[in-house]
This record gives C-alpha cells, structure tokens and sequence, in this order.
C-alpha cells in the first residue's frame, strides 16, 4: 500500500485500483485529501476501474461526502470507471438522506 497522506489522523492510501480513506474527515484536511486523492487519479489509466473506500471514516461527515463527490467527478472526466465505492455505515446514512445512494456504484454491504 502507498501511503498519499496523513494528516491530523487521516490517512489515504492506495492499493492497485483501490483509493482508501481512514480517520475522522473534517474540512481542515478535505481540501488536500481531495487534491491527494484527485492526482492519484490522474495518474490512473483512462480505461481503469478503481475503487474508492470510505469504510474507515467513522464519523458522519459531510467533508468526507464532498471529497467522495470531487474524486467521482474527476475519474468520469479522465474516463475512469469507479467500480466500487465503499462506506462506513455513519456515511451510508448520510448518503441515504443527500439522495446519493442511488447515483453512486455503493458495495452492497453497505446496506
């Protein structure tokens, strides 16, 4: 695993196809999570699949849900498919009352 950062006891890491957060993802640290995360994907081949996992967010966080968002919206515009996208059950939640349930490719545990 590669580690793209830490910060205030967050951690991205990446893994082959696998893009994964953990720790408690306030605003303090979104924007370079975001930005960590975004040039991870440019990276990526046009034709990847990747997988992004949130599970290890604990707390319910609506910085977390814009990063998700950013990084979703980056890998359709390079052409990367995001096959999975995995969340702890505080984001599930607050995915279900956004409404971005049903717009995102969420791991059936999640339910």
């Amino acid at each position: 695993m590669s580690r793209l950062l830490q910060q205030d006891g967050v951690c991205l890491e990446a893994d082959g196809g696998v893009l994964c957060v953990s720790g408690d993802v306030d605003f303090d640290v979104a924007a370079r999570l975001a930005r960590a995360g975004s040039d991870w994907l440019e990276k990526q081949s046009a034709d990847a699949g990747v997988t992004l996992d949130l599970s290890g967010v604990e707390r319910v966080s609506s910085a977390a849900l814009s990063v998700l968002l950013e990084w979703t919206r980056r890998a359709r515009a390079s052409g990367i498919t995001i096959q999975r996208v995995r969340l702890s059950s505080a984001l599930t939640s607050l995915t279900r009352v956004a409404g971005l349930d049903a717009l995102l490719p969420l791991d059936a545990e999640a339910y």
